[in-house]
């Protein structure tokens, strides 16, 4: 097995971000070969590769994109072609030391400037990679055409030892038609096939999502992401670049869970959002989440889990088949309770059945659901669902916690996996994640009928219900079905979704779930502007806002008039599928209660 396939299946690994857009930020223009500064200011590029290693990149490209002879020529140092690349290479290798593996870049070749220039596409890229050869790998970048990938693969067969990645831009005549690139290179390079396949350049993360959830479908190698910048997006008529650290970061979480083997960036991607997507995704990728079961010897001496209408009045009413009215209510960052318990206070007021209490919201610092749940059930008295994921504590503190629920008469919980902190107020925090949703709904399910994740008696049974998520507009659909089967089968109870501002997604996938027969409660979120609308479609990945909606919310010249139009869309959705779930959880946008409370009027 090649070094790099090795690493690929280890875990995730974060690849570099553009040398062209750092060195442009260095005051080198666009009139200079970049990649003649090998030769002439080699400590700039290793200036460069320092940046992004000391920002969690475990893969250096060297500085050898257009140094093709072709490319080289029109600057008037393509005699120069075998120096420039072998000083690429060297440079990148001697700062990544033993830290990080070299990646030889090779760029499109371009086009031929003159009659003169007769030499194919396979013998220019041939006559480059002769002198990358002591790179870890090759990596064939931003391929836009069948040209492009035909003269690759014909250079690469004459280097039968040769470990390489082709990389398609996205958005391109192969992005295009991936069956028969695929086929392509599957019928082509048998004898040496590549390590990986990559995606890079393009629209931003979003067009590098869109074809990344096609190829994945349609191949088995690994696949490396690695967008741009992205374009500018039209927000209230300002051009906003979206490639903020969280934003980026955002996507690379989003990349990870659908499966990708590598993250990094392309152009106007620099050492700051490597940072970014190396604080994301390693807490994620380097968790093996614990699998608890329950043996054959325990399932036969343990009692049955307590009857659904015993297991507190949530339970009792979806036992008795009552329509759930949930709100959720975000405690403040501080620690005065004095909104959220009047808020609380509200809902019970109108007929609310249980406040849900968020863990931590996109990786916040709040008071804990415990807490809160307490002090809303005593002092309000009104049912709460709290929140448990699994980023904040190890497989022993949640298992803790989940017994101070029991004590506490606490009797719904929602289990989900939670936001990497990197998304939240402190990146530099540690995510644990000794567990997984799924594997926190099982350890919950052992204490419902008396023992720990360990088989160790607790002296007693809780009875807690067992709520988990649902995200219905998932690229990857079939992950979603395969996850939400493996809750119920580990002891779920109710499934939460996610908000839907598509009703026809979540019906579509109701159908696909019926054999769980479990009851769904369906997340309903009132837009409350266009703003809002924009802010949702644009950089919440997962989320649909279709146009219809857009183009609705936008009608009213005011904010009073967007939040009336907000409010009837979700009571429109809310009239669509009420008849198919078994509730509906109703968010309070900017913990304005008023506006979730509006909804159900």
């Amino acid at each position: 097995m090649n070094i790099l396939r090795k690493k690929l299946n280890n875990g995730v690994v974060v690849f570099d971000g553009a040398t062209g857009t750092e060195l442009y930020k260095r005051n080198f223009f666009v009139n200079n070969s970049y990649e003649q500064l090998n030769l002439t200011r080699p400590a700039v590029i290793a200036e460069i590769h320092k940046a992004y290693l000391s920002a969690g990149a475990e893969v250096l490209t060297a500085n050898t994109f257009n140094a093709n002879a072709r490319n080289l020529r029109r600057y008037g140092i393509s005699d120069q072609t075998g120096a420039i690349n072998r000083a690429g290479v060297a440079i990148a290798r001697e700062t990544a030391g033993d830290k990080a593996l070299v990646a030889a870049s090779v760029g499109p070749i371009g086009e031929p400037e003159s009659d003169a220039d007769t030499a194919s596409r396979s013998g220019i890229i041939a006559d480059q990679l002769q002198y990358l050869l002591d790179a870890d790998f090759v990596i064939f970048e931003s391929m836009r055409s069948f040209d492009d990938l035909s003269g690759v693969l014909d250079a690469v067969a004459e280097f039968p030892d040769m470990v390489y990645v082709l990389s398609f831009a996205a958005g391109s005549e192969l992005a295009a038609d991936k069956e028969r690139m695929l086929e392509q290179i599957t019928s082509r390079s048998s004898a040496n096939p590549p390590a990986a396949l990559g995606i890079n350049c393009g629209g931003g993360p979003e067009a590098v999502l869109k074809d990344f959830e096609e190829l994945m479908k349609s191949t088995r190698l690994p696949i490396i992401l690695q967008p741009n910048a992205g374009n500018p997006k039209d927000v209230d008529g300002r051009s906003l670049y979206m490639a903020s650290e969280e934003y980026f970061s955002t996507y690379a979480v989003r990349f990870v869970r659908l499966g990708a083997a590598a993250v990094g960036g392309c152009c106007g991607i620099g050492p700051e959002l490597i940072h970014a997507v190396s604080a994301a995704i390693k807490p994620l990728a380097g968790s093996k989440a614990i699998e608890i079961t329950v043996s054959s010897e325990e399932q036969t001496g343990l009692p049955p889990a307590k009857p659904l209408a015993e297991r507190g009045t949530l339970g009792e009413k979806l036992a008795r088949g009552e329509f759930i009215r949930t709100v959720e209510l975000t405690p403040a960052a501080g620690f005065d309770m004095t909104k959220l318990l009047a808020n609380a206070k509200k809902c019970k007021e109108n007929g609310i059945d249980a406040i849900n209490l968020p863990d931590g919201p996109r990786a916040s610092a709040r008071i804990t659901p415990l807490l809160a749940a307490i002090t809303i059930e005593r002092e309000i008295g009104i049912a709460t669902i709290p929140h448990c994921c699994c980023r904040d504590r190890s497989l022993i503190g949640v298992q803790s916690e989940l017994l101070s629920y029991a004590a506490a008469g606490i009797r719904q919980l929602l289990f989900i996996t939670g936001d990497p902190p990197k998304l939240g107020d402190y990146p530099f925090s540690s995510g644990v994640f000794d567990i997984d949703a799924v594997g926190l709904v099982a350890m919950q399910n052992k204490m419902n009928r008396g023992v720990d994740c360990g088989g160790k008696s607790i002296n007693g049974q809780t009875a807690t219900l067992i709520g988990v998520g649902l995200d219905p507009n998932a690229i990857d659909q079939e992950r979603e079905y395969r996850r939400i089967c493996e809750k119920a089968e580990a002891g779920a109870d109710f499934i939460q979704t996610q908000p839907v501002f598509e009703p026809s997604a979540l019906l579509g996938f109701l159908k696909k779930i019926e054999h769980l027969h479990l009851p769904v409660i369906a997340g309903v979120w009132p837009l409350v502007s266009l703003r809002n609308a924009q802010f949702m479609r644009n950089e919440v990945p997962g989320v649909v806002v279709p146009d219809s909606i857009m183009r609705r919310i936008a009608e009213p010249e005011t904010k009073e008039g967007q939040l009336a139009v907000g409010i009837e869309i979700a009571r429109e959705a809310l009239a669509e599928i009420r008849s198919a779930v078994a509730g509906v959880e109703l968010s309070a946008p900017f913990g304005n209660v008023d506006t979730a409370l509006r909804v159900m009027q």
